[in-house]
């Protein structure tokens, strides 16, 4: 195996010694060795809390179920989450520093399917607290957070203005990125917890609501499906739609006529995802007009990617000031001193049969403006205390209401820690700590035990066949690649077992525990000279000094 990495800034001599037949034993010891558990910087960068270090483990070692046990204590739908987060536990990983991030998503979402393809099921509670709590909107974060809190033994129930569960999930996120099927088998095993899901209710009175069902907490997780407008003069309004609307329709099954040539004003995920499914509804064209630069789109790249890959046409420093359809009226812009867009004055016609708004979303809180103590933030946003409570006693908000990023693991995040809390006010315990250990990056490592190992990728279907229909673009890893990806996790800052320090000790200090429970050092034998330490590929051992 080649060497990818050594211990940087540190004195190998002692080490080569050893390794040459030479004994060291050092002078005497004024450090020690310690073993620790430092955070991976994946663990850090995942917006729903995993432990994905653990569960790569799990894997890796040839136990699937115990890894999707493992991923699901944290986020109890991961087949959803391996086809649409954009993965920031990727980016922060510090395999990007050898050849390329370990393929977290792909595997999360290979446990997924494996565990909808097997059977497997959340774990019940042994017995229930008799406590009762009002759920408020059924997409990632309410059902997050139901089952949370169901797998604490509440009796849950959600309550959604919608059609079926599964929010900007169903009706945002169209089926080529992800089926419908997936969807509806990950909130199946969340019902079959014994949450009790009510839609098309809509919540105006939640005092009410929460007295009519005795409910004893509630947690408000209303998703972002209020459009934002904006006046554009046009002879023919009902060419002007929502993406929105737009999106929801057709994941209904309904096909609305856009004409051949659609263009989408706006440049988020939304408005990608709009683009892309009016090329699959026949239009010829399709054409994005945003204001700022391609830096500074809030689409995340790749699905800027795609959408061009699929035929998505994409302007830059346009805004649209006119549509008399067929024709598109847009005036270019410039970014002044400050990376501002400003007009220019300069217009331009293009073709368009159909424009589509994708200009951003806002929550309908309407509900909660009537709870005494609930603030709101200029936004519109809901106010919450660090335990994602409102100013009303027992009232939780969380995912789209809340200021934060608005993506689906960042709810599904605020359901998990939303529903943490609102058990521990539930059982008058205090709430719980976040206390973290510290992050641990790669120039801390030794990497002598990791080769080189190239990225299983997806496949996908050609992009000539995509706008054919709504299958699914992306498909999943194989089982021996996704256990092939798993191994490529550098098990930053927590002990693999490599045994290392074990052959690497001159003075036969390290005890080897038996596989799973790591070692020991026996510090009658240990000299301090450090050379487990140096050698020790994950950093999983510290040095302290001596007290006397």
């Amino acid at each position: 195996m080649a060497l990818t990495g050594a211990p940087k800034d540190r004195d190998l001599t002692p080490l080569v010694d050893l390794l040459h037949g030479r004994a060291f034993t050092g002078p005497a010891r004024d450090q020690r060795p310690v073993y620790v558990d430092l955070l991976p910087p994946c663990n850090a960068a995942c917006p729903a809390g995993e432990n994905i270090q653990a569960w790569l483990a799990h894997l890796q070692a040839g136990r699937p179920e115990e890894a999707w046990r493992q991923l699901t204590a944290d986020n109890p739908m991961p087949a959803v989450h391996g086809r649409v987060c954009y993965h920031p536990c990727e980016t922060a990983c510090n395999r990007t520093g050898l050849d390329s991030a370990v393929s977290i998503h792909a595997v999360e979402r290979f446990l997924g399917d494996l565990a909808i393809d097997r059977g497997w099921r959340l774990r019940r509670p042994a017995s229930k607290t008799g406590k009762r709590v009002l759920v408020i909107g059924a997409g990632p974060s309410g059902l997050s957070a139901a089952s949370h809190l169901a797998m604490a033994g509440h009796e849950v129930e959600i309550r959604d203005s919608g059609g079926e569960p599964g929010g900007m999930m169903r009706y945002g996120i169209p089926a080529y990125r992800l089926p419908r099927d997936v969807l509806d088998a990950e909130i199946a095993a969340i019902t079959a917890l014994g949450v009790v899901i009510t839609c098309g209710h809509r919540v105006e009175d939640l005092a009410a609501e929460r007295r009519d069902g005795r409910f004893d907490a509630v947690f408000a997780a209303v998703g972002a499906h209020l459009s934002k407008r904006v006046d554009i003069p046009a002879k023919d309004a009902g060419r002007i739609v929502d993406a929105l609307a737009f999106l929801h329709s057709v994941a209904e099954g309904d096909r609305p006529a856009i004409g051949r040539r659609v263009a989408v004003y706006g440049g988020g995920n939304t408005a990608m995802d709009a683009a892309r499914v009016a090329r699959r509804l026949g239009a010829d064209d399709a054409l994005i007009v945003y204001r700022r630069t391609r830096a500074q789109m809030p689409a995340h790249a790749q699905e800027a990617e795609d959408a061009e890959q699929e035929g998505v046409r994409i302007n830059w420093l346009r805004t649209i000031t006119a549509f008399d359809g067929p024709e598109l009226t847009v005036e270019e812009m410039e970014l002044d001193e400050h990376g501002f867009p400003r007009p220019t004055g300069r217009l331009e016609n293009l073709a368009a049969d159909t424009v589509i708004l994708a200009l951003g979303q806002d929550t309908d809180a309407s509900f909660l403006r009537r709870v005494p103590g609930v603030e709101f933030e200029r936004d519109g946003t809901v106010r919450v205390s660090p335990s994602m409570m409102t100013g009303c006693a027992g009232v939780f908000a969380g995912g789209d209401m809340v200021p934060a990023e608005r993506t689906v693991t960042v709810g599904t995040g605020h359901g998990k820690k939303a529903a943490a809390n609102i058990d521990a006010w539930l059982r008058g315990a205090a709430p719980p700590g976040h206390d973290k250990h510290p992050l641990v990056a790669l120039d801390q490592m030794s990497l002598w035990y990791f080769g080189d190992a190239a990225r299983r990728e997806q496949p996908q279907v050609p992009a000539q066949w995509r706008t054919s229909g709504f299958a699914e673009v992306t498909g999943g890893l194989t089982e021996e690649h996704a256990v092939y990806e798993a191994g490529r996790c550098l098990s930053c800052g927590n002990c693999c077992e490599c045994d290392g320090c074990l052959g690497a000790c001159p003075e036969d200090a390290v005890i080897k525990l038996g596989p799973g429970h790591r070692y020991r050092f026996d510090y009658d034998r240990c000299t301090g000279c450090g050379i487990c330490y140096d050698q020790c590929p994950v950093h999983s051992i510290e040095m302290i000094t001596e007290r006397g």
